[in-house]
């Protein structure tokens, strides 16, 4: 019988650390496939397949595109690179970023889920806002078993307690004890019954990033309605798409946005604008300062007050900008390392100053197993 042979992974921010103990507990003839995307600047260098192959006896690469799906194989998505899942083959795309990720874990879970249903398990580890919460939901949709980290274990609890809000978790467990699970459902038969069709809106957004044109240009089967926000990666309409209880956003050409991922660009995308306009006007104020010098030291005292008046006004404007830049508080969980340099934040041992740890995070739903 069928047993849980793909196993999908996501980890950002304090993700090496968690990784490294998770494949150590993972025996050599591990019955499942392995499938890893661990949030990258796009010009990074990873490193990972190393570290992992090190850490645990499974060997683990970058996944190359079309290659045959093997198990005991860990498969690390490359960096600016989508890692999905095919019936029996590996894809690596160039297709559009997810929540400005790529890699992310999304489109890796999704496709996973697509073509594998009640085989697959998908673990959400150690990361900042809310990537992989969209893709267990598919998971979930499709009768597979849904794993996250404690928030209280791991070192940047967002992404692990976001999963835990907005999807119905099979198990939430200390990163020590999930190892031991895996291996138990690599060898169970998976459980009859569960498992739904695909949902429309989830096939086509499994598509999309495959950068499948067909999908993104059909416009007349466009998943979602327009919701009046644009894009901040292209500034296209985004739609607005609705499964479960989660809200996403997608554009024409593929970009998608969790709430809280788009709020946090906006953020980002807001304060880069306050800081183009404190530039502008200081150097307004001073363009202004060096004419009504020139016109004072001709004795024309008309522009010299007008010109004064001007800088005047642009410092004030720019005190009241300069202001708010440094009081004002952000209005979303900033991606602390991602998708920079995630990867490299976790490979200095013995650092100046150890990665703060998450709070406590929220208590269990009910029904969450809190042991394997």
């Amino acid at each position: 019988m069928a047993s849980h042979e793909i196993i999908v992974i996501g980890a950002s921010a304090g993700g090496v650390e968690a990784l490294a103990a998770l494949v150590q507990g993972l025996p050599a003839d591990l019955p499942a496939s392995l499938f890893v995307v661990l949030h990258l600047g796009p010009h990074s260098a990873s490193v990972l397949p190393q570290i992992l192959s090190q850490k645990g006896t499974l060997p683990a690469r970058h996944a190359r595109d079309g290659e045959a799906i093997e198990p005991g194989r860990i498969y690390v998505a490359p960096p600016d690179r989508h890692l999905l899942v095919r019936h029996g083959r590996v894809r690596v795309s160039l297709g559009p970023k997810e929540n400005s990720l790529r890699p992310a874990a999304d489109p890796l879970f999704r496709s996973a889920a697509q073509a594998y249903g009640r085989r697959v398990v998908g673990v959400v580890l150690s990361g900042t806002l809310d990537d992989g919460t969209a893709g267990l939901q598919a998971i979930k949709s499709r009768g597979g078993v849904t794993i996250v980290q404690d928030p209280r274990d791991a070192l940047f609890a967002g992404m692990p307690r976001s999963a835990l809000e907005g999807v119905t978790i099979d198990h939430c467990l200390p990163i020590t004890e999930i190892a031991p699970l895996l291996v138990r459902l690599a060898h169970e038969p998976v459980k009859g019954g569960g498992e739904q069709p695909m949902s429309d809106e989830y096939g086509k957004e499994a598509e999309i990033a495959e950068f499948d044109l067909a999908v993104i240009q059909d416009n007349a089967q466009r998943p979602g309605v327009p919701s009046g926000f644009a894009c901040p990666d292209c500034g296209g309409a985004l739609w607005e798409l609705h499964e479960g209880e989660l809200i996403r956003f997608r554009c024409r050409v593929g970009h998608a946005w969790s709430p809280s991922s788009l709020l946090a660009e906006q953020s980002e995308a807001l304060e880069s604008a306050l800081w183009t306009a404190l530039r502008a006007l200081e150097e307004r104020a001073a363009l202004s300062e060096r004419v009504a010098e020139r016109f004072a030291l001709r004795g024309h005292s008309r522009p010299t007050e007008r010109f004064r008046e001007q800088a005047a006004e642009s410092r004030c404007r720019a005190a009241l900008i300069r202001q708010v830049l440094l009081n004002g508080e952000p209005e979303a969980e900033t991606a602390a390392g991602t998708p920079a340099e995630a990867e490299a934040a976790n490979l200095k041992d013995g650092a100046d100053e150890p990665a703060p740890r998450a709070e406590a995070g929220p208590e269990r739903p009910p029904g969450v197993e809190s042991s394997g």
